[in-house]
């Protein structure tokens, strides 16, 4: 399901941890799940928040590919071209299957950050590592499991693939926010609701925050602010 780049546009406008609280308005379940539950190294923190479409895959680095090299060719070419399939703008979200050693190597750095920018990815979201940090693409977001210096052996393993990264399961095409806290998938069905849940936060977080800025807040005032949020719908 594709959504109107307005959408797209206003969703970055906000940080992931107010899209996981509107997502938990919409359905309490996403309290527990549809997001990172394991640390990932924000490589750009001042970044704004990216949004974009699942373009998922498996990476190995440990040992070099049992394939023959024109099979590796064929097989990079094609995740280029899955990357640059509709729909757009995407994140990679790439899973590292070396399992303990996850990120021995770098599959991203300098060229495949470039690459990917260029094929209408905003970032990518890993287990596994990143390199280049000085000379990776401008703008290009990269939420990772660690920086290392080498490329060992790394290479495409699966393509559109079911992921899981950093306690994220991810599908080929899932909506997926993510900013310098972690990542969060929205999905399809809840996208088109989160407005209204953002702005509803919104209001209930003003009457509070205001209050707390105000002279002589005490316990007293908070507990009337936080009643008047009741009212708030």
């Amino acid at each position: 399901m594709n959504h109107d780049d307005a959408l797209l546009n206003y969703l970055a406008q906000f940080d992931t941890p107010t899209i996981c609280n509107a997502l938990e308005l919409i359905d309490p379940s996403y309290r527990t799940n549809g997001f990172t539950t394991e640390p990932l190294q924000c490589i750009y923190p001042d970044l704004p928040s990216i949004v974009g479409y699942a373009k998922t895959g498996t990476v190995s680095a440990i040992a070099p590919s049992k394939k023959s090299a024109a099979e590796q060719l064929e097989n990079r070419i094609n995740w280029y071209k899955y990357v640059d399939q509709n729909p757009k703008p995407s994140i990679v979200v790439l899973q590292d299957i070396d399992g303990e050693r996850a990120g021995f190597g770098a599959f991203w750095g300098e060229v495949n950050s470039h690459v990917h920018r260029g094929l209408g990815a905003k970032g990518v979201i890993t287990n596994g590592s990143i390199r280049d940090i000085q000379m990776n693409a401008v703008g290009f977001q990269m939420l990772a499991g660690s920086v290392m210096p080498s490329h060992a052996h790394v290479h495409i393993v699966d393509i559109a693939c079911d992921v899981t990264v950093a306690g994220l399961s991810v599908q080929s095409g899932d909506l997926i926010h993510a900013d310098r806290h972690g990542a969060v998938m929205i999905p399809h069905d809840a996208a088109m609701k989160i407005k209204e849940k953002i702005e509803l936060i919104a209001r209930k977080e003003e009457v509070i925050i205001g209050a707390a800025k105000k002279p002589g807040f005490n316990w007293e005032i908070l507990s009337e602010s936080i009643k008047k949020t009741l009212d708030i719908h």
